[in-house]
């Protein structure tokens, strides 16, 4: 078919135009014909005259714009016309041959199916920003045109070239992949590469990175071992998001972990971190909760500043949350913080999270903490695998919004031979001349019982000894002398009424005294002190038990 028959059917004016036959549309004579002098709008001075638009020749407008034409007829979309802009692009295109077999690049580009669509819809479609065989990328618009879905219509096809803007956005995606890419490895880098194990404790922790984008967020976690059996844990978020969230974050981190080595309360970390964080950046605010567990007490000890409740699966199945007491935010100042405890004993999981995990723009944040309780009650199994369904029911993926991270700590109810492995032991001294030998013979006849090699036990012996003759000399009543062992180390601890610290010293030879805690530094491999709730001290040294 020719192009003057399917210049009538043309949309608008040029269609007009030709049924006036005002608009020469043969093939072999774009651009010739007379138009009337008042259709083509002659001024009466006699210059040149402006053609209306309808007078306008169709096909040489085409011709000329730089922009792809081709015009399709039948429902197998045959040639009828492609302007000079599509030849230059793909070649000649024979006349009346079907799309499939003469435009192939319009095949690769799944244009047919949409030229389909059009013809049945009788309305234009457009599909953006495709690269074509030539390299290039184009944006193709269909246009009906004959009206009411004729399957026996055509298709004007318009493809206009994008190939700067699509080749700019490339490079703004490939930045802002690499951006994020040094955001997130940045945010990985300040996390902790191992987390630490506990003797008593199973931990697991997992973090994924919100949104495609390159604004990671300040999202961090921690396990820190304190000696004498005890363990920190923390977890926190940093408001805002990107790099400068990330590198406070891993300030906080960091004084996080020199803090807790002080041994203090969990609201005295806390408040030490408030004061830090306001230092840092008097506009960046953080959210964090600090936990220690000891496993003689049975309990979680925490503070938390403006940050999510812990929740904690007893071993019956049964969740509660640790929402009290909560203070503000990191580096809003001057707030005292309270620590507060919630009961982790044999069997239980404790799961510390970030805001990421439950919170949705859709939802009230406690219909997000209830639905991970609910996750929770059913979640069984490791830590690692706890963690994985907890993400997994909170619906998180790739492309999830915010900063998640998780984590999942565990004190295991031991039975049996590892049971055997886990053992505590404890004695009241009343002061006197007698609390010495006392503690002796306690601390000889429970690490014979626990069938310790003879160099452990009177290491073990005489360590007990130093610390009780430490305490009798410097302490005040109550007092206690408490063995525990684990699968890896013996600790042994004495506690008293006192709230002052010992510290090691170099004793001169003419001392009387001062070598009591150089002895118990020499002999074990671990010492510490910290104050106790309600006035007093624990001092406390630890062996590395001996492999097989």
């Amino acid at each position: 078919m020719n192009f003057t028959r399917w210049s009538a059917r043309l949309p608008g004016t040029q269609r007009r135009a030709a049924a006036r036959n005002e608009i020469p549309v043969s093939p072999d004579r774009r651009g010739e014909g007379s138009v009337p002098a008042a259709r083509a709008g002659k001024p009466a001075d006699g210059t040149a005259p402006v053609p209306a638009v309808d007078e306008l020749p169709a096909r040489d407008v085409l011709d000329r714009v730089p922009a792809l034409v081709a015009l399709v007829h039948g429902p197998d979309h045959r040639i009828a016309y492609v302007n000079d802009a599509y030849v230059a692009a793909f070649g000649v295109r024979p006349t009346g041959t079907p799309a499939r077999e003469a435009l192939p690049e319009l095949a690769e580009l799944g244009l047919l199916p949409l030229l389909d669509q059009v013809l049945r819809s009788g309305k234009p479609r457009t599909l953006k920003s495709r690269k074509a065989v030539d390299g290039r990328s184009y944006t193709f618009t269909c246009t009906p045109v004959d009206e009411g879905g004729d399957r026996d219509g055509g298709v004007l096809v318009f493809a206009t070239d994008v190939t700067d803007h699509a080749e700019a956005a490339e490079r703004l995606r490939a930045s802002e992949r690499r951006q994020r890419e040094t955001a997130v490895t940045l945010q990985r880098s300040l996390l902790p590469q191992e987390l630490e194990q506990p003797d008593d404790l199973r931990i697991a922790a997992t973090y994924h990175p919100g949104g495609t984008e390159a604004a990671v967020g300040g999202d961090w976690y921690d396990v820190i071992t304190l000696g004498g059996g005890r363990t920190a844990l923390v977890i926190g978020d940093v408001m805002g998001r990107g790099v400068r969230a990330a590198a406070v974050m891993g300030q906080l981190r960091t004084a996080v972990r020199a803090y807790a080595r002080l041994d203090l309360p969990p609201h005295e970390v806390l408040q030490l971190l408030d004061g830090l964080a306001t230092e840092i950046d008097a506009n960046q605010i953080a959210t964090c909760v600090y936990a220690v567990h000891d496993p003689n007490e049975g309990r979680l000890v925490y503070a938390s500043a403006g940050h999510l409740p812990i929740l904690v699966r007893d071993e019956n199945g049964t969740v509660s949350r640790a929402d009290e007491p909560t203070g503000p935010p990191l580096g809003t100042g001057g707030w005292m913080h309270a620590s507060g405890s919630i009961a982790l004993g044999p069997g239980s999981t404790a799961v510390l999270y970030t805001d990421g995990l439950v919170e949705r723009r859709d939802e009230d944040l406690d219909e997000g903490i209830a639905a991970l309780e609910g996750a929770l009650a059913g979640a069984t199994g490791s830590p690692q695998v706890v963690c994985d369904r907890l993400v997994r029911s909170a619906g998180v993926t790739a492309d999830h919004d915010d900063d998640v991270a998780v984590l999942v700590l565990q004190h295991p109810a031991r039975t049996g031979p590892d049971g055997d492995l886990f053992r505590n032991a404890a004695l009241e001294l009343l002061g006197g001349v007698e609390a010495a030998p006392r503690a002796r013979a306690f601390a000889s006849g429970v690490l014979t019982s626990w069938r310790f090699p003879v160099e452990l036990h009177d290491l073990g012996v005489l360590a007990a000894s130093e610390l009780v003759a430490n305490s009798l000399q410097h302490g005040t009543p109550p007092m206690r002398l408490r063995l525990r062992r684990t699968d890896r180390r013996l600790i042994i601890e004495v506690t008293d009424g006192d709230d002052h610290l010992p510290r090691r010293r170099r004793a001169e030879p003419g001392d009387e005294s001062g070598r009591g805690i150089a002895i118990v530094a020499t002999i074990a491999s671990n010492w510490g002190c910290r104050r106790t709730p309600g006035g007093g001290k624990a001092v406390w040294c630890e062996f590395v038990l001996p492999k097989g």
